[in-house]
């Protein structure tokens, strides 16, 4: 038997999801500053001299690091979870999840060089 495994249900797993988005932004300085950056870069997107499929191209990206966060914040959760004492695994899981934010920054970064080169070179 599964006890740690709820029956489906469409409702309580939206909750469930908000739970966790209000738990994450309570509780990670990270995230808050990821929505931040999408707040603001967000607007950027839209407010840019570039047409429509540029400015959603750039802004879609700026969750690619919220994904990230969200993904790091589990497994930072996960990792506390099982041990409170140092443990060269923890460290390595813990560095693995900062790893993905690291990266999904610099896509995200990639991306919007990209499409603003494409975009502006289609103005010239």
């Amino acid at each position: 038997m599964k006890l740690n495994k709820p029956k489906h249900n469409l409702y309580k797993n939206g909750m469930y999801a908000v739970e966790g988005f209000i738990d994450i932004v309570k509780n990670e300085t990270s995230f808050k500053w990821q929505l931040f950056m999408l707040l603001v870069m967000g607007v950027a997107a839209w407010v840019l001299p570039v047409n429509f499929v540029h400015s959603s191209i750039l802004f879609i990206s700026l969750f690619i690091p919220v994904l990230a966060e969200v993904a790091n914040s589990a497994i930072e959760r996960v990792v506390d979870l099982v041990t409170n004492e140092y443990h060269i695994l923890a460290k390595q899981a813990k560095d693995a999840g900062a790893t993905l934010v690291l990266l999904s920054l610099l896509v995200t970064l990639m991306i919007w060089i990209f499409t603003l080169v494409d975009a502006f070179r289609e103005n010239l």
